[in-house]
């Protein structure tokens, strides 16, 4: 990865689209995934590929896909690490050095450079 590597991320659309924009929340981590943000590696898998693993392989229904950058993450102070575990393409974005206040902040940000970078996907 560099800092132009794209990290996918999935949108569903009943969690995560409000009045019909993408909620920050579709860019923030649960407490349950200990503050980290599962992506997709853009060097490694396409939009489209992540669509379908996404809703092939977890039998999720999700609108389409956007992107953030390494560069991104890297301006907000979040490390991005590979997790080659779950399958060789995840990624994670790491917002555990932050409290809540800070990552509803970032996710936002995250969020805002994403829809600038417009939807990678859409079935």
């Amino acid at each position: 990865m560099n800092n132009d590597t794209l990290l996918y991320r999935v949108i569903n659309p009943d969690r995560l689209i409000q009045a019909g924009k993408v909620s920050s929340q579709a860019f923030r981590p649960r407490k349950i995934d200990n503050k980290c943000l599962s992506v997709y590696d853009g060097d490694q898998i396409t939009p489209e590929a992540a669509w379908r693993h996404y809703t092939n392989d977890l039998e999720n229904l999700p609108v389409g896909v956007l992107a953030v950058t390494v560069a991104d993450c890297s301006s907000q102070s979040l490390p991005v690490v590979p997790d080659p575990i779950s399958f060789p393409e995840h990624t994670l974005i790491d917002f555990s050095a932050f409290g809540i206040n800070q990552i509803k902040r970032k996710s936002e940000y995250l969020r805002d450079a994403a829809e600038s970078r417009g939807w990678q996907y859409r079935p």
